[in-house]
């Protein structure tokens, strides 16, 4: 819970806290910051998940028949915020294999900071699903409020956002602007530079993943 809101969580696993300093180090190479992206996705993925709903069904055991739980509800889609929320994608996946995947193309304007939009993607019909908003980082909020704009546009209501670090501007934006989304957070870190760029952050999480400048 962030600020006393149900609806944004801050995951506090030791295993998660750990991963997230390795990928600040600024000499993790692009191979290993790739897999802990996609680890970290899973922890938080099994945090975001844990509303799934059950239902009962007979299973036949070695011994006898039971009645057992299993996953049923809205069928699951993960949509990334491209090209960084892809790192995360493998991860969720993991836990739900059987996920639609649907993809938000954004940029970032350099002086205005405002995102862009460049491509969208989404299965159907995603009105039906539960979707997973997926982007490591959540700086000022701008690319996923327009992401989460976009999918509302298609019909999407039932939505989680995953990132894993993000900073307060970010966090307070997304929810005035989405107050029935619900956020998990990897690592909430201080806050912004003049630039935008979450401190003390990871760098440009697109960059590490790819390895690219």
């Amino acid at each position: 819970m962030y600020n006393g809101i149900e609806n944004i969580t801050i995951c506090d696993h030791p295993l998660l806290k750990h991963k997230v300093s390795i990928l600040r180090n600024k000499n993790t190479g692009t191979n290993e910051f790739r897999t802990i992206v996609e680890e970290i996705a899973m922890l938080i993925g099994y945090e975001a998940l844990r509303d799934l709903e059950l239902e009962e069904v007979p299973v036949e055991t070695p011994l006898e028949t039971a009645m057992c739980p299993t996953i049923t509800g809205k069928k699951p889609a993960v949509v990334p915020i491209l090209r960084a929320g892809l790192g995360m994608v493998d991860g969720v996946l993991k836990l739900m294999p059987a996920a639609k995947i649907g993809h938000i193309g954004l940029y970032r304007d350099e002086e205005t900071f405002e995102p862009r939009e460049y491509y969208c993607k989404l299965p159907e019909p995603i009105d039906q699903r539960k979707i997973f908003v997926v982007d490591p980082m959540l700086a000022t909020g701008g690319s996923a409020i327009a992401a989460i704009d976009f999918i509302k546009q298609h019909g999407g209501k039932d939505i989680t956002f995953m990132c894993v670090i993000a900073a307060p501007e970010g966090v307070e934006k997304l929810h005035k602007a989405h107050p029935d989304v619900k956020i998990f957070i990897g690592n909430l870190d201080r806050g912004l530079n003049e630039k935008a760029y979450i401190l003390p952050g990871l760098g440009d999480a697109g960059d590490r993943i790819f390895g690219t400048k």
